[in-house]
């Protein structure tokens, strides 16, 4: 759905329908939501992310769990983090393929998980009092797909707190530098900011490495195809592209 405001700005209300990938995810985010509510202490202290367990127990399960556990104590977690899954992940999706888009997703998340746990070992009360606390959301996959749709789409609008229109790369900057800050100071309460700010920092090597250019070949040789389809049924693009759009 979108609108033409007075300014000539078109606005679009989310990236449109769920994409596979992303509906899979959240399905099992939301599923997991509900089914913690019969056992939470269980759940996020076996399914949470909790370096003790990982480092001294093994249990190494949980570097990937924790991305579909949420605080079952508020709705608001796992509402924003789906939130974002959809607005950024689609677009992600439909470039990359359901293949490509979900390695990095988890790569991401898996990742911003072993951070986590190796920054709590280090000996500093900031870092080491969530040693055996566990951490639970899917926040670090949830901000590596931030950066990467900020990386591709950098001109691209998003209202900052529902209010402010900024560019994506301007967007991702101000969550990038929060992050930081959150963690450079301890502060934010218990939210792991380490966790955001890896997930950040993963996705950034990650498309600037060599797997950057065969995401970029496939999704060429795709709008090739899809072109060549569009000549070949007389397929014409509608709506107007001459305007900026905001998420």
């Amino acid at each position: 759905m979108s609108r033409s405001a007075p300014s000539g700005i078109s606005y679009a209300f989310g990236p449109g329908p769920m994409t596979p990938a992303v509906r899979w995810i959240i399905y099992v985010n939301v599923a997991a939501f509900f089914v913690t509510f019969f056992a939470p202490q269980f759940f996020v202290n076996f399914f949470g992310l909790v370096p003790k367990e990982i480092l001294e127990n093994f249990w190494a399960w949980q570097l990937v769990t924790y991305l579909f556990i949420h605080d079952p104590g508020g709705v608001m977690h796992v509402l924003f983090n789906m939130l974002a899954v959809w607005m950024f992940g689609v677009e992600l999706e439909r470039r990359w393929g359901s293949a490509a888009f979900v390695r990095f997703y988890f790569i991401t998340g898996v990742g911003a998980g072993i951070v986590t746990a190796l920054v709590s070992l280090l000996p500093l009360a900031a870092t080491s009092s969530f040693y055996a606390i566990p951490t639970i959301g899917a926040s670090g996959a949830v901000y590596g797909l931030i950066l990467a749709w900020a990386m591709i789409f950098p001109q691209r609008q998003v209202l900052f707190m529902m209010i402010f229109p900024l560019p994506a790369r301007t967007f991702a900057f101000i969550l990038g530098s929060m992050s930081f800050l959150f963690a450079a100071t301890g502060r934010n309460g218990g939210v792991a900011e380490a966790t955001h700010l890896a997930g950040f920092v993963i996705a950034y090597l990650y498309l600037k490495g060599p797997t950057n250019l065969r995401l970029e070949l496939n999704y060429r040789i795709t709008k090739w195809r899809m072109d060549r389809m569009r000549r070949k049924f007389g397929v014409h693009q509608g709506g107007r592209r001459d305007k900026p759009w905001v998420h």
